[in-house]
């Protein structure tokens, strides 16, 4: 039987090598996620994320 994380429809079983069970993140993970510098980065993709949905509904309108 095979174990299954609360976000099992995103990520998959828990026994996945390389992946731990706590918040499914890869072992090698080493970016700073506190950092202001990762903050701002993240809500600048986010919104050229946003504005190409917006041109790409517009289209289809």
């Amino acid at each position: 039987i095979r174990t299954w994380r609360t976000t099992a429809l995103l990520s998959g079983p828990a026994d996945k090598p390389g992946r731990t069970a706590k918040n499914n993140v890869p072992e090698d993970f080493d970016i700073d996620m506190q950092d202001p510098e990762t903050q701002r980065a993240a809500v600048a993709i986010q919104s050229q994320f946003r504005k190409f949905q917006k041109k790409k509904q517009d289209v289809k309108s």
